[in-house]
C-alpha cells in the first residue's frame, strides 16, 4: 500500500468528518465512486483520488497513521472559541418567557371562550386549551431554569432553589385558583 500524502485532505476528498466511523466512510467512498467512475463518464484521475483517500481510511492502520502525519496547526495559531453576543442569553430568556405567556394568553382565551359561550359540545377544544396552558406553565419553569443557570455557582439565585420552585409553583396554584373561581362564578 503507497504511503499517505499528507498534503492530501483525504477526509474532504470523501466528505467526510475526521471522526466518522468506517462504515460512513464507506457509504460516502460508495457514493462518489458511482458518481465518478469512468465506466459511467466520470473523470479517472478523480477516481483515482477518491480510491487513494478510501485506501487509507478504510484501514485503522493506516488511518492512524495519516491522522499522524497530518500537518499540526502552524505555530502560533490559536484557537478562538466562538463567542456570543453578551445580549444573547437575555434575549433567549426573553424569547422563552414570550412564548411562555404567548402560550398561556391563547390557552386561556380558548378556554373563557368554550366556557363563556356555553358551547359545551366544543369540550375537546377545552382539553386543547388546558394542554397549551400547561404547556406555557411549562416553558416558563423552563425559563426560570435557563435564567438560574446562568448565574454563577455562588450567586444566591443558586442556592435557594427551594424559594424559587416553591414561589413558582405557588403563583401557578394561585392561577389556577383564580380561574376556577372566575370560571364557576359566571
Amino acid at each position: 500500500m503507497p504511503q499517505p500524502e499528507t498534503a492530501k485532505d483525504y477526509y474532504s476528498i470523501l466528505g467526510a468528518e475526521q471522526d466518522a466511523l468506517p462504515g460512513e466512510i464507506e457509504r460516502l467512498y460508495k457514493r462518489l465512486a458511482v458518481r465518478h467512475h469512468p465506466d459511467r463518464g466520470g473523470d479517472e484521475e478523480a477516481m483515482k483520488t477518491i480510491n487513494e483517500a478510501y485506501g487509507v481510511l478504510r484501514n485503522d492502520d493506516a488511518r492512524r497513521a495519516y491522522d499522524a502525519q497530518r500537518l499540526p496547526p502552524r505555530a502560533g495559531a490559536t484557537f478562538v472559541a466562538p463567542a456570543s453576543a453578551p445580549g444573547a442569553k437575555a434575549d433567549a430568556i426573553s424569547g422563552r418567557i414570550v412564548g411562555a405567556v404567548l402560550c398561556v394568553v391563547v390557552g386561556l382565551a380558548l378556554l373563557l371562550l368554550v366556557r363563556f359561550q356555553y358551547m359545551w359540545f366544543l369540550w375537546p377544544l377545552a382539553i386543547l386549551a388546558a394542554f397549551v396552558v400547561l404547556l406555557g406553565v411549562l416553558m416558563a419553569h423552563a425559563a426560570l431554569v435557563f435564567a438560574r443557570e446562568g448565574f454563577a455557582p455562588t450567586h444566591p439565585a443558586r442556592r435557594y432553589v427551594w424559594a424559587q420552585e416553591t414561589a413558582f409553583w405557588s403563583a401557578v396554584g394561585g392561577g389556577i385558583y383564580g380561574l376556577y373561581l372566575l370560571i364557576s362564578a359566571i
